[in-house]
């Protein structure tokens, strides 16, 4: 499915998986460790700023964000996990919040697990690998803030990511733009209706 990025137009913050939009449209899932840039991503996809918000700090976002793009499909950015300084009852909470919205039976087409190339996954994100193989969800995984090391050292990380969770990882960078095409090509692939029986 080609879309228009430029297109693209918040709708709401759901802290209550009851409330999220009836229409049934493809869903692309970004999830991943708070303060990993799921924002910044969201934003460089679509070329804007401000499209999401960004907060200096980490856990901040504690709401299911639903973002349109060219009127086809949704981008849903989940709450950040794994963020120490929330509570434990605020981090049951948020964890229940991803865990409801997975049991919806809503579109997903794929969901998006972004893990700092900086430090490799943390065992947050295993636990989500292991998740959302679990539910047989199809995935992606990117390793943000790419430009923050080397060529040299983000193209080992990148390979030893995927080689942990057995997929073709890439490097991203809201900075550069590196890994932006990438990433539009398999959301474009997956949301294609052709493929909706072959993911």
């Amino acid at each position: 499915m080609k879309l228009n990025y430029a297109k693209a137009e918040f709708i709401s913050s759901y802290f209550n998986t009851q409330a999220l939009p009836p229409e049934k449209r493809p869903e692309v899932v970004f999830v991943g460790r708070s303060n990993v840039g799921k924002s910044s991503m969201i934003n460089k996809l679509v070329n804007r700023k401000n499209l999401a918000f960004t907060s200096s700090k980490p856990g901040k976002t504690a709401a299911i964000n639903y973002f349109s793009i060219d009127g086809k499909i949704y981008i849903v950015d989940l709450p950040g996990y794994g963020f120490a300084q929330r509570s434990k009852a605020e981090r049951r909470g948020w964890g229940s919040l991803i865990e409801t919205y997975f049991e919806l039976g809503r579109d997903i087409r794929l969901v998006v697990l972004l893990t700092d190339i900086r430090h490799g996954p943390t065992e947050d994100d295993k636990l989500m690998y292991d998740y959302l193989i679990s539910k047989g969800v199809p995935f992606c995984v990117a390793a943000t803030k790419s430009d923050k090391i080397s060529k040299t050292a983000a193209a080992k990380m990148t390979q030893e990511i995927s080689e942990l969770f057995d997929v073709n990882a890439f490097a991203f960078s809201s900075e550069t733009g590196e890994g932006t095409e990438t990433l539009k090509g398999i959301i474009e692939s997956v949301t294609d209706e052709k493929t909706e029986e072959q993911i």
